[in-house]
């Protein structure tokens, strides 16, 4: 997609990217930015800021927005992340709802409430929203979809259906050529090397928090947080990193430190080799562990912890 193409002159804008937990958003936007800078895992509620994710052609350039699923919120933590999504709807030059194709089928019969608020949602911020239908390569029979399409497309008008799989990266050529036909005209609004506009400090957090996801599974539930308390930049070039984990329980941090250290370690060597890989440098992370009793529902610890676009 490079070259001059047909629409004018450069084209900018923003696009949010967004939907129900676990539909597949992050793995979406790095595959369509080209790198990692937004973490994914199989855990619904992984994401929970905005992501900006930045991607440059020579006639165009994209921001993509990735948000935190739209879902039921129970705590401050929760509200703040739903929060967030639903108001990038209005913030973008377009967006996109991505549904999980083989869930909705599988409960096609059945009120698919979830989205149907979600769209609720897109209508008021009246803002041109493609659908995407994601993960199509698990559909074996193909004519499924149609019907779950029509239920959706029943909701709203979107301005395109395109069927894709964000993890693949199947139909993302004709979805990028169908938005930069979306997007306004304008000069790029970053320079052509950059990925994301979120400074190392958050990226390291979150592939911090990453781990702790992976390697804990269920065994700590979403009550972890992770802060940058210091970074410095040593004379060898080596980047010294010192990190707290947040934990919302007593009981949590046992887990997270485990048998003679040997969680906590297993995380913080696996993190060290992400952050190195993506900064191209060698880094010393020290990580602590931090009880803050029921911080998901505390103003001035989310706060803190940078829960407060």
């Amino acid at each position: 997609m490079t070259g001059q193409s047909e629409g004018g002159g450069h084209r900018t804008g923003f696009v949010g990217i967004v939907g129900r937990p676990n539909v597949g958003k992050s793995t979406l936007l790095n595959k369509l930015v080209g790198e990692q800078v937004a973490i994914a895992t199989p855990k619904p509620q992984t994401t929970r800021d905005r992501i900006r994710g930045i991607r440059t052609w020579d006639d165009w350039q994209a921001v993509f927005v990735d948000t935190p699923g739209i879902h039921e919120p129970r705590t401050k933590l929760n509200r703040y992340m739903v929060d967030l999504a639903v108001g990038t709807l209005a913030e973008v030059d377009l967006a996109y709802l991505l549904v999980d194709a083989p869930a909705l089928i599988e409960r096609q019969a059945k009120n698919d409430t979830e989205n149907a608020r979600i769209i609720e949602h897109v209508a008021e911020a009246k803002t041109p929203t493609f659908l995407l239908v994601n993960k199509v390569d698990k559909v074996k029979d193909k004519a499924q979809l149609l019907p779950m399409i029509e239920r959706l497309a029943a909701l709203h008008e979107f301005a395109e259906v395109v069927p894709i799989s964000a993890r693949r990266g199947d139909g993302l050529e004709p979805l990028l050529e169908l938005t930069r036909a979306r997007l306004p005209e304008g000069p790029p609004m970053f320079d052509a090397d950059e990925l994301t506009d979120r400074p190392l400090r958050f990226l390291a957090a979150e592939l911090v928090r990453e781990q702790l996801i992976m390697q804990l599974g269920q065994e700590l539930p979403y009550h972890a947080a992770v802060r940058v308390d210091a970074w410095e930049e040593r004379p060898n070039g080596v980047v010294a990193i010192y990190a707290t984990i947040v934990v919302g329980r007593k009981s949590h941090k046992p887990i997270v430190v485990g048998r003679a250290g040997a969680k906590i370690k297993a995380i913080g060597q696996t993190s060290r080799t992400r952050i190195e890989r993506f900064l191209e440098r060698s880094i010393y992370l020290d990580l602590r562990v931090k009880v803050e009793e029921g911080w998901i529902d505390k103003a001035d610890v989310l706060r803190d912890l940078g829960y407060d676009e």
